[in-house]
Order: C-alpha cells, then sequence, then structure tokens
C-alpha cells in the first residue's frame, strides 16, 4: 500500500509540475484594470458611475453580490452545526428558565465540575449573508483559494526556474518508483487460487529458481507462476507468434513482418496442431501442463506489481494461459529447426540462371554420383512465379541453427564417470530463449534450462540422467506442385483424380488497422503454402505449393517424450522416451549414473518413393510420396563406443554407408572437428570440458588461409594485413586485429566468386563459406570470372581484390593502421531486446551488446550477421545456454545463459550473468533450502487455496 501511494504521489507531482509550467509559459496577459472613479466634486455620481461601497468588496466598483439560487450543502446532506433530519430536539424551556448565551433551541446543560473549562456555545445554523455574485478582474467566479502565481515577465520566469529545478529530481522519484512497481514479489507468502500443498519459491543471488514442493503439481504451477514474475512479454510473444496473432498486438505501423508471420503461422495451422497434440498427453503429462498453466493465471490474478513495460506501452493485457499455449513452443522450434523448405524454394530459384552442376557446386552433395538435383518431371513447368511470390511472402525467421554436444566414458574422464557436454546456438536477444530452474519434490529432481512457457525442461539432469541436443540437420520436409483442376479451380489433381481443396478462412486481426481475411487451403500433402501473399486463395496463376512435414501432424507425441525423458531413471529408459520423439530431428547425447552413454537421432524421417528432398516435386503423379518413416530401430544410434566418446557439432552424421538418406548435405564440419581434435585420447575433467567449450581456434582461419595467403597480395594496406595473417595462429580473440580481417576477406570473396552468377539471388547465399570456396579453388576456378565483365578474371584476380576491398572497408571505419584494429571492435553479442531497445531514454538500458571472442567457425560459436551492410561482424547467434553434467556428482554440474534471469529491463537480474557467460564462467544449481538461505536467497511461499486470492 505505501508503495502504491508514493507511486501515485509521484506521478501526481510530476504531472502537475508539468501542467503547472505550461500554464506559466501559455497563460494570457491579465485584462485590464477598470478605470478609476472621477474624484467627487460635489455633483451628484450618474448611477452607472456610482462605486459601490460595501465591506469585502474585491475593488472599487465592483457589482455587489447576488444571492445564492439555493444553498449547497455538504455531502451528508444537511447544513454544517445543524442536527440531522428526523432528529428529535427537546422543547424550548419555560420563558426566562433558559440560562444566558445558551439560544434556543439547545437545551440547557449541567454545569461542569469546578476547575473544568465549560464547552463553548455552538451557534444554531444560519444561511450566510445573500450577496450577488462575485466576479474578479480576470474573469473567474470566487472559488476555493488557489495559487496565484506572479504576474509580470519577471514572476513567470521565477516560476518556471522553479518548476525546472523541482521537476526532474521528482520524475526521477515517480519513475523510480514506477520502475520498482514493476518488480515481482520475491519473498512472503501469496496465497493463489487451486487446492494442493504449499510451495517454495527459492531465488538465490543470481534470481535462479530452486521449486521445493510437496508433489509435482505443486511444483509445476511454481514454476509457472515463477516463469510469468520473470518472462510474461517473452512468454506473450512466444504464444502470439505461434497462434498468428502478432500483428493484433504490434501492427503493421513499423513494419510487415508480424503480418507475414500470422499469414504463415495461420497457414501452417500451428495452433491447431497445438492443440491436436494436447490430446496425445498421458494423464501424468496432461497433469504438468495443467497445474503449469495454473501457476501462470494465478500470477496474473494474485500479481501486486504493474504489469511489464512493454504491456504498458502497448495498452495490453494477457488473456489466461492454457495448455495448447505451452505446446505452441514445440511446433515453432520444430519449424525454426527444420526449414529446410525455404532451401527446396531457393534451389528453385537459382536453377532458373544455373545449371544443376552449378547447383551442386554452391551446396556439394555428401558424395559423388548423387541423384540428380532437378526432378524431370517438372522441366516442363513454369515454377518461376510460384516460387517468387512464395520466397516473397515468408517473413525471416532467423539464422541457422547450430549447437554443440560430447559425452565422454568414464574411461576418458578423471572421475571415472560421465561427463556430458552440451550448448545449443540460436538467435542471440534478450531475454536469452532459456531459464534456469531446479525442481526438488520427493519422487522428482530436475535441473537445468527451462523455456518460459514451458512446465518441462529442456535440457538438464533429474539427478540420474543427463541429457542434451544438437540438430540434426536432416530432410524432413517436402514441398510438392499441385496442379489446379483445369476444370475446376476449388480442385486439384491426384493419381485417383481430382480433389477438393480443403479450405477455411482465418481473420487476422491488426492493431489500429481492419482486421484482413485469409483464405488456407490443404492437400492430401498438407497446407498450401504458396498462398501466403495477398492474393485471395485460388486467383494467382501457375501451379499450387504444399508442405508436408511431420511437425504438423495431429499424432505428433514430442511433448509426452519430453515429459518422459525428465523422468526416465537409466540411460535405457531414456532412449525409451525418445521413441516418442516426432520433430524437430534431434541428435541426443545422455549419461546415467551408472555409467551408461549413449547417442540417438530421434524423430520421424519419410522414406520417398522416389527423389532425394533437395527440391519441389510432382504432387499429382504420387511418384514421390512418402511410404513412411524410418522404424525407431533404423535410426543413428549408438551405446558406450570403443572410442569412449561421442561429439557432434551439427556435422554429418551417418557414413556413406548408412541405407537410407537423412540429407544431401551437412553443414561445415569445423567444429566438429576441432573438438575431436581437442580430446584425442586424452582424460578430462570438468573444468578441462567447459574449458573446451570456450576455445576460439577457427579452422579456416588456420587450415585454409594459408591456401589463400600463396596467392600475392596488392601493395599497400592489403600487403600489411596479409602481412598479419601470415603470423597469425587462427585464435578469434577480440583483442587482436586477424579475425577482423581474415572475416571481411572471407564476406568479400564469397562475394567476389559467386554474386555475379546469383545475381539478385546471392543475398540468400551470402555467408562465410569457406567449404565452397575450397572446392571451386580445388576443382571449379571457372566461377572466379565476372561474368559481367569482357574479361576473364582468375581465382588469384579474385582473392587479390577482396582482399584489398576488405582491408578499404576496415580502414574506413577502424582508420589505417591494420595492427590497431580489435575484432571485439565489431564482434559485439547482439544481446538487445527487440522492442525496447529502438525507444530513446531506455533503449540503452535494453542493449546488453558486450565484446565477444569466437568466430563462425570455432567451438564457441559467434556467428556474424554477414548480410548486413552497417553491421557485418555483429555477434548474432550462438551459445545462449551452455551446461557441463558431472555424472560422478550431478550437483558439481555448471550452468550459465547468455543474459539474466530476469525480462524485465529494470530487475538486478535483466543482465547480470553476461560477463560471465562471455567469460566463461557459470553457476552451480545445488544445495538444500538452509544452504540457499544462508546465501542470501529469497523465499516465496505459494498456499493454494480453493476460492479466493487474498494475499499476505
Amino acid at each position: 500500500m505505501l508503495r502504491r501511494s508514493l507511486i501515485r504521489a509521484g506521478e501526481t507531482c510530476a504531472f502537475h509540475l508539468r501542467a503547472a509550467l505550461a500554464r506559466a509559459l501559455s497563460r494570457p496577459a491579465p485584462p485590464a484594470a477598470p478605470p478609476a472613479a472621477p474624484p467627487y466634486d460635489g455633483y451628484p455620481v450618474p448611477p452607472q458611475q456610482q462605486p459601490v461601497q460595501y465591506p469585502g468588496a474585491p475593488y472599487p466598483g465592483a457589482p455587489y453580490p447576488q444571492p445564492p439560487q439555493q444553498p449547497v450543502y455538504p455531502p451528508d446532506g444537511f447544513p454544517p452545526n445543524a442536527y440531522p433530519p428526523g432528529t428529535h430536539l427537546p422543547a424550548p424551556p419555560p420563558m426566562g428558565a433558559q440560562p444566558p448565551g445558551q439560544p434556543y433551541p439547545y437545551p440547557q446543560q449541567p454545569a461542569p465540575p469546578y476547575g473544568v473549562q465549560p464547552p463553548q456555545a455552538v451557534p444554531p445554523y444560519a444561511p450566510p449573508p445573500q450577496y450577488p455574485p462575485q466576479t474578479a478582474p480576470s474573469g473567474r467566479p470566487p472559488g476555493r483559494p488557489r495559487l496565484r502565481l506572479p504576474r509580470g515577465r519577471w514572476g513567470k520566469v521565477a516560476v518556471v526556474a522553479g518548476v525546472l529545478v523541482l521537476l526532474p529530481p521528482v520524475t526521477l522519484f515517480g519513475a523510480y518508483w514506477w520502475m520498482r512497481a514493476q518488480q515481482p514479489q520475491t519473498s512472503g507468502t501469496i496465497a493463489i487460487p487451486g487446492s494442493g500443498a504449499p510451495a517454495e519459491i527459492v531465488r538465490d543471488r543470481q534470481g535462479v529458481v530452486h521449486i521445493f514442493a510437496a508433489t509435482e503439481r505443486d511444483a509445476y504451477r511454481a514454476l509457472g507462476y515463477a516463469h510469468a514474475q520473470d518472462r510474461l512479454w517473452q512468454m506473450e510473444t512466444m504464444r502470439r507468434a505461434g497462434a498468428g496473432r502478432l500483428a493484433e498486438l504490434i501492427g503493421i505501423k513499423y513494419g510487415d513482418f508480424a503480418l507475414r508471420t500470422d499469414r504463415l503461422m495461420r497457414t501452417l495451422g500451428v495452433r491447431r496442431s497445438a492443440e491436436a497434440m494436447e490430446a496425445t498427453l498421458s494423464p501424468e503429462a496432461r497433469t504438468a501442463f495443467e497445474a503449469y498453466a495454473e501457476g501462470v493465471n494465478a500470477y496474473l490474478a494474485t500479481r501486486s506489481e504493474a504489469l511489464p513495460v512493454e504491456f504498458q506501452l502497448l495498452r495490453h493485457t494477457p488473456e489466461p494461459w492454457t495448455v495448447a499455449d505451452s505446446l505452441v513452443w514445440a511446433k515453432l522450434m520444430a519449424l525454426q529447426l527444420s526449414a529446410n523448405y525455404r532451401d527446396e524454394l531457393f534451389r528453385s530459384r537459382v536453377l532458373e540462371r544455373l545449371s544443376p552442376t552449378q547447383v551442386d557446386d554452391l551446396f556439394p552433395p555428401d558424395a559423388p554420383g548423387a541423384p540428380t538435383t532437378l526432378a524431370t518431371d517438372l522441366r516442363g513447368m513454369d515454377l518461376r512465379e510460384t516460387v517468387r511470390r512464395t520466397l516473397a511472402a515468408l517473413p525471416q525467421m532467423g539464422f541457422d541453427t547450430a549447437s554443440n554436444e560430447w559425452v565422454l566414458t568414464g574411461a576418458r574422464t578423471t572421475t571415472g564417470k560421465p561427463i556430458l557436454a552440451n550448448d545449443p546456438h540460436l538467435g542471440l536477444e534478450a531475454p536469452i530463449l532459456w531459464y534456469l530452474t531446479r525442481i526438488v519434490t520427493p519422487d522428482l529432481t530436475v535441473t537445468g534450462a527451462t523455456v518460459p512457457g514451458v512446465p518441462l525442461t529442456i535440457l538438464g539432469h533429474n539427478g540420474k540422467v543427463a541429457w542434451g541436443f544438437t540438430t540434426t540437420h536432416s530432410d524432413t520436409q517436402d514441398l510438392f506442385v499441385e496442379k489446379p483442376d483445369p476444370q475446376d479451380p476449388a480442385r486439384y489433381l491426384t493419381p485417383d483424380g481430382s480433389q477438393p481443396f480443403e479450405t477455411h478462412a482465418e481473420t487476422i486481426a491488426i492493431a489500429g488497422e481492419q482486421s484482413q481475411t485469409l483464405t488456407v487451403r490443404s492437400t492430401r500433402h498438407g497446407p498450401v503454402i504458396s498462398d501466403l501473399d495477398a492474393a485471395p486463395a485460388g486467383t494467382a496463376p501457375g501451379p499450387v505449393l504444399s508442405l508436408s512435414f511431420p511437425g504438423l501432424a495431429d499424432d505428433d507425441t514430442s511433448a509426452e517424450a519430453l515429459y518422459r525423458l525428465n523422468h526416465a531413471e537409466t540411460a535405457e529408459a531414456a532412449r525409451e522416451a525418445l521413441r516418442l520423439h516426432v520433430a524437430p530431428q534431434q541428435n541426443i547425447v545422455y549419461a546415467d549414473v551408472g555409467g551408461t552413454v549413449g547417442f540417438i537421432s530421434a524423430g520421424r524421417v519419410p522414406i520417398r518413393r522416389k527423389g532425394d528432398g533437395r527440391v519441389p516435386v510432382p504432387g499429382w503423379t504420387g511418384e514421390y510420396d512418402w511410404t513412411g518413416f524410418l522404424p525407431y530401430y533404423a535410426l543413428p544410434q549408438s551405446v558406450n563406443p570403443p572410442s569412449g566418446q561421442f561429439v557432434n557439432a551439427n556435422n554429418a552424421v551417418v557414413g556413406h554407408d548408412y541405407p537410407y538418406r537423412l540429407a544431401t548435405e551437412w553443414p561445415d564440419p569445423s567444429r566438429a572437428k576441432r573438438i575431436v581434435e581437442m580430446l584425442g585420447t586424452g582424460r578430462f575433467s570438468v573444468e578441462d570440458v567447459a574449458r573446451q567449450q570456450m576455445d576460439i581456434v577457427s579452422l579456416p582461419a588456420r587450415d585454409f588461409l594459408p591456401e589463400l595467403l600463396k596467392y600475392p597480395s596488392p601493395p599497400g594496406l592489403a600487403s600489411d594485413a596479409a602481412a598479419l595473417l601470415r603470423s597469425w595462429d587462427g585464435r578469434m580473440d577480440r583483442n587482436r586485429p586477424e579475425p577482423l580481417i581474415f572475416t571481411a576477406w572471407m564476406r568479400e570473396l564469397v562475394r567476389a566468386v559467386f554474386a555475379d552468377e546469383l545475381g539478385p539471388d546471392f543475398a540468400s547465399y551470402w555467408e562465410l563459406r569457406p567449404e565452397a570456396l575450397r572446392h571451386v579453388l580445388d576443382e571449379r576456378p571457372e566461377w572466379c570470372d565476372d561474368v559481367t565483365t569482357p574479361q576473364k578474371e582468375s581465382c588469384a584476380d579474385m582473392i587479390g581484390r577482396s582482399l584489398e576491398a576488405s582491408v578499404a572497408m576496415l580502414a574506413e571505419r577502424h582508420g589505417s593502421s591494420p595492427k590497431s584494429w580489435r575484432w571485439g571492435d565489431d564482434h559485439k553479442a547482439a544481446l538487445v531486446h527487440r522492442m525496447l531497445s529502438r525507444l530513446p531514454l531506455i533503449g540503452g538500458t535494453a542493449d546488453l551488446s558486450v565484446e565477444t571472442d569466437g568466430g563462425f567457425f570455432t567451438v564457441n560459436r559467434g556467428t556474424t550477421s554477414t548480410r548486413d551492410p552497417a553491421n557485418p561482424f555483429r555477434h548474432v547467434h550462438g551459445a545462449g545456454f551452455r551446461a557441463v553434467y558431472d555424472l560422478a556428482d550431478l550437483d558439481n554440474s555448471r550452468f550459465v545463459i547468455a543474459t539474466g534471469q530476469s525480462g524485465n529491463i529494470w530487475s538486478r537480474h535483466w543482465g547480470d550473468l553476461v560477463g560471465l557467460w562471455r567469460d566463461g564462467g557459470s553457476l552451480r544449481l545445488a544445495g538444500d533450502r538452509g544452504t540457499l538461505l544462508s546465501a542470501g536467497a529469497e523465499v516465496l511461499t505459494l498456499t493454494p487455496r480453493n476460492t479466493g486470492t487474498a494475499k499476505k
């Protein structure tokens, strides 16, 4: 109550001071005083000039006040000093019996004791004198006393000066309490709706949540409450993105990204798919998700603090949380980590200008003699307009995904038990996706990284089993070209004849604008994605593209798989739990305290009748249809390898002898090669493995750069830069100039070699591609010729030109001395709030950017924004979460996230882990309640009640 009162007082003071300043600066000059009466000369004064003489006149000549039309009484309805209506008064005393000084109708009072002052007589109520209405010279009617500002120029100056002196501290005071008002309650007791036993949310000094509860249901409810306290805005935008309701929240005033995202999500049916997933949950898993939703809604119902600033700026109040809202995240991640349908569209686009062999040069196939890139059945069909419209309508969904993981058997560690390392790589932002938690109940203890909005631990350990994920980069999506029925455009052709499109309408609300209606069509292969543009469905000319993807299936049991993994007590139980995982396909390493380690690429992989999934294929013939999925036993998997290690960094999972096709190309293998190189055949401790996660040696810089330096360098700055590179060890140190020179050179060389052939499509291909460059230099040097010039350029020409161009660009940014350049000046982790960082005053608080080591190909990954002309070396993608699990003592495991636990920019836990994350530090999430309290933790107790939302 005190805090709210102070907030209101601060806001009120600031408002009135600003209003006073505005009035002082804009008030008109007072009216001229009336002329003075002429001196009396003995002659009668005309009536209209006769000055009014009565006591209390505001000025000579003021008109006599008029009596009011009716008395104005106080709110109680009767005059002051009067008895209320209906009060029975005593009869008046006989004549002469009334004591002096006590007028009628008051009764006679007995005399007070000696020495006591008698009460003062209260006069009876009498109406005020009846005067004519009084009007001041300013024209304002009389009223309650008001503050009169000094007149004249210097009086105004004094007022303005006083306001300017007082306004900043009062405004700061109000702003301080406004910021404080958004901080969640972290201690005390809160009574929340529902039934169950009390649960404690213990926050340590870093804001990490440790939940102690009597049952799992109580623990999941408390987790929902804690997530909502710290990351409500993140949760809101996540569920709205998946439901296709972003434009309803943020509109399209500053761009159409939200609307394009909404159209894609409504077309794919992400929210409908999440609702279908809810039906696949077991009773135990459903209980977890329902309890979590109860916790989120309990926070919304009982919070004492104001909503986060994002809600206030948009004047938005969140709706109640549902189970499907949590499951939407699984669908979003499946799409983000399995977006190879975009690669199919890109290949189709570049095939308009390049041969299949040239496309293979851009994306080197995984083996010699790979199947023909272009499906022969489509060579007579014009897909150009359909592909162009679809690519143009797709929203930008972020950068490519990556991750590192490796697990060592006890024979390879100093403890004799397994050690597991994992750091998933996603786009950097503030707050980061991950949220550290520890849940302790009599039946379950689970520790690790959660995602706000989801009740389960995504990456972590449960005291008996630890696990980690990387993305497989397998091809689990296919685009089918559907041929509309020439007789009826509402139907399409199939092997069994013509069938109608399944059609329904979606209404997309847009803040500040009229709603839009989107007609969504589906075929037997899946949703039609070529209808994403603004044209009504079925009106655009040409063929139709539909998408097949296991992650959109109604029988997706991935959430159930994760629930069971959280509860697995052995490595074998973990492997069985992953049998239910559908999408996205993930490389999962796991280990148990008994010493078993394992690896599996879990998820549904389609079996195709024909084709390799690299480009869209005919959908009307049935020749390229899926016949099923790889059986679980056929998925890549192994246990306790002879080498004592499993390593994956998005490299190829299987060799050429694998009987099935997972993908046609894999990401650059540099990180995996470096991890294997560091591991060798030695034995390692937890500290050793944590240091390996922070390794910043770039293998392309160390191994490929010498090939480039064999070519002559242009004189001047380019020669000086090349000299620095010749003595460099390939470490991407933020304090060195060589990483900046190398990255800029690689960026320009890719453009010099490929941009002329790709034309406008080059922007979608532009990344640092050492494998493609090596392939060109070794086998296909004709790519080095610039087809836009009459001359014939060689690879030596392009290498020299690109070095000269990159050094000139760096000199323009950082001066003409290459030795003074620093990688960290440009390579800064983009830990920024997507919305608040754009605003004045608070934008700096919302930006946690920090200089970082690493690069595109290092284990400590620092992917750069190559395509951004303004900031081409910004660190935009990397390990937002790192963990090392010690199976000899899981309490000795190490964790860190890139920002802080809180999503509130005013919180002390908004960015307090940035330095720890950048420098390779970590936290241990362990300890009983007493240990945590002795270390300064705060305890918030949630007490469920069947009814009511009272707070203590």
